[in-house]
């Protein structure tokens, strides 16, 4: 049986690339940041935390076999890829991107006048070389409701955009301040708090871009901070990487 384990990680303690027109924080090694101890978390090996300049953004360039999704808390993010894919990602719009065989793709703010703050996360599929595909859906109705929405997911939530991946689920949420909810029980889960604060049962308080990582932890109660409320997105995942 796996160990039980609870691993907080606070806002500042994250890798921090700062380049003009990005201002990012990474959860795990990425680009020019790397430490062996820190690549992955169960399926999950990419988490950014991403502020875009306005007028500029990611141009053209590659990815293949990686599950890609998109979470935008403020601002607009443009997307073209080279398979003819356009879409404009707005926040409650979970996008998703299935790199595959291979696609080149760009990631611009097309405002002049504001910055976009999003959310990057990355899983590795379950098939590899599959043909690239996208999709989006706005969810912002099931979010309005309250508790836990599925965003994306690999087992086919009605709510959710899909992933090529059976092991894993994100969820999202916009709790009202004072509202409970319980986190979802996997092998492994990886909370991030996008915006506001909440209090996490083991944990204590968490802020805004605060993450915990847990394994074989159960179900822990999760409360929206009383004056700010919060909005998480939490991985739900089977397995680790092998």
């Amino acid at each position: 049986m796996k160990t039980a384990m609870m691993d907080i990680r606070r806002r500042d303690e994250r890798f921090h690339t700062r380049a003009g027109w990005l201002d990012s924080y990474h959860s795990f090694s990425f680009a020019d940041h790397y430490d062996p101890k820190n690549t992955h978390h169960g399926l999950l090996l990419v988490s950014n935390d991403d502020v875009i300049q306005a007028g500029t953004g990611f141009r053209t360039h590659p990815h293949q076999d990686m599950e890609i999704i998109t979470w935008v808390l403020s601002g607009e993010v443009e997307h073209k890829d080279s398979v003819g894919n356009t879409g404009v990602i707005y926040p409650g719009l979970a996008q998703r991107m299935s790199a595959g065989s291979g696609i080149w793709h760009s990631e611009m703010n097309p405002s002049k006048e504001k910055d976009v703050h999003l959310v990057q996360m990355w899983v590795l599929p379950d098939t590899e070389r599959i043909n690239p595909t996208y999709e989006q859906l706005d969810i912002n109705s099931h979010l309005e409701k309250g508790g836990l929405v599925p965003i994306a997911s690999g087992r086919g939530h009605d709510a959710a955009i899909s992933i090529r991946q059976r092991g894993a689920v994100l969820w999202g949420g916009r709790l009202k301040p004072g509202e409970a909810t319980q986190i979802p029980d996997a092998p492994y889960a990886h909370i991030f708090v996008a915006r506001g604060a909440a209090q996490l049962e083991g944990a204590g308080l968490l802020n805004s871009g605060d993450a915990v990582r847990l394994a074989a932890a159960g179900s822990p109660r999760l409360t929206a901070d009383a004056a700010s409320g919060v909005e998480l997105l939490i991985w739900q995942m089977d397995a680790g990487l092998q």
